[in-house]
């Protein structure tokens, strides 16, 4: 299957930051969660402020109805608060047993008619303590609820209708306050996932720069020696290095576009001819074996990087007289090794940030399902081999999910 690219100038992640966002401008924010729960908490106040209102109470009792609901009311929304569960046990058993006084005493006198507000009491148990006592105590409140109706000599239908109604306001002041908290937890996540996007992407532009731009400085430098050595005595075969100098340079103005814009193609194959030119300038032999098959675009890209990266640390950290490129395909397994004689023990490059391009190869390769090899021979003979499927791992992850386009022109970048 072809590996189809993003025609769009977007940054790959950003367009995965601008999804984020979209997708999540659906969901409730985090205050209008709260504000869900709040009126849902009040709309069963107010239903026990009818009932005691239609069972005729009055004067002192009514306002000690009142303060009971105010207190009910204020200690749920403390048991409804983010972060509730976490604080100290004796904490959360003063305010629990002081609830349950405020749910209990009242029965005393209003009887049915306050009978709602151990749903409250139920809900706040399943909140703040561990699960198998808070279910366990959460059904003790519910059966507590047979009693009134009975003491009142009301039917049994009475008193299944109030167990029911105190358990499901348990489990809606439960739901609505687990899922004000998974709102707010969702959207403090889409800030968290916005800005790692954000990250991979300076991570992934920095590690282009450094891979297209070494290889193409690194040459630039070697090829305006070579004319300063050769503009007096063969100003001809200088004026030759100048016009590939330009081509270069102007190929590196060209990669530092695409890689603003988020994806690129490279050929393995151009990239071992540009090769031996930039070895051939450094006065480096250049033997290369070439035995490839068809491969897929990320891994060709993959590949043309893993090689440029190679000859820029030969020019930058060795003396090399000869320099082996090899790139065979058996059976579906792409080898592309880069052997060198320069290594020495006193040689390196002396510029400061010199890089990590080798860890930026071996993250590319594991895109791809391929793997780094770096060893060191007899003498100075230093080793980079890369192996990858031919067709790599990214192409069956696309075949399985559309959405891999995007990852693919990214990671193959």
């Amino acid at each position: 299957m072809a590996h189809r690219r993003k025609a769009s100038g977007e940054l790959p992640e950003a367009v995965a930051v601008e999804g984020i966002l979209r997708r999540s401008r659906d969901l409730p924010a985090p205050r209008m969660a709260e504000v869900i729960l709040i009126v849902a908490i009040l709309c069963y106040v107010g239903i026990t402020i009818l009932n005691i209102l239609s069972a005729g109470v009055e004067g002192r009792g009514l306002a000690a109805a009142m303060g009971c609901l105010a207190a009910v009311f204020a200690l749920q929304l403390l048991h409804s608060r983010p972060g509730a569960r976490h604080v100290p046990a004796a904490r959360k058993a003063l305010t629990l047993g002081t609830q349950a006084l405020f749910t209990y005493l009242p029965l005393i006198a209003l009887k049915s008619q306050w009978g709602a507000m151990a749903g409250f009491l139920a809900g706040s148990l399943l909140l703040l303590l561990p699960a198998r006592l808070g279910w366990t105590l959460y059904g003790l409140v519910g059966v507590s609820m047979l009693v009134p109706p009975v003491l009142e000599g009301r039917p049994v239908l009475d008193s299944v209708y109030l167990v029911q109604t105190t358990l499901l306001t348990g489990l809606v002041t439960f739901g609505l306050t687990r899922l004000s908290e998974l709102v707010r937890v969702l959207h403090e996540s889409r800030g968290e996932l916005t800005r790692a996007a954000v990250t991979r992407e300076r991570l992934r532009f920095a590690r282009d720069l450094h891979d297209l731009l070494g290889y193409s400085l690194s040459a630039i430098q070697l090829k305006g020696e070579l004319i300063h050595r050769l503009i007096l005595a063969h100003p001809a075969k200088a004026k030759q290095e100048v016009e590939d100098v330009l081509a270069i340079s102007r190929q590196s103005l060209a990669d530092v576009r695409r890689v603003a814009s988020g994806y690129r193609d490279m050929s393995l194959e151009e990239e071992i001819g540009s090769a031996r030119s930039v070895l051939g300038a450094a006065e480096v032999k250049a033997v290369t074996d070439i035995r490839m098959g068809p491969v897929s675009p990320p891994v060709d890209t993959v590949l043309a990087t893993v090689l440029r990266e190679a000859v820029t640390n030969v020019l930058r950290h060795s003396r090399a007289a000869q320099c082996e490129i090899t790139a065979v395909e058996v059976d579906g397994l792409m080898t592309l090794s880069v052997t060198n004689d320069g290594v020495t023990e006193g040689y390196r490059d002396s510029s400061p940030h010199s890089g990590s391009g080798l860890g930026n190869l071996e993250l590319r390769l594991r895109a791809v399902g391929g793997e780094l090899e770096v060893d060191r021979g007899p003498g100075n003979v230093f080793r980079l081999t890369a192996r990858v499927p031919a067709q790599g791992a990214l192409d069956r992850d696309e075949d399985r999910d559309g959405s891999a386009e995007d990852d693919g022109a990214r990671l193959a970048a």
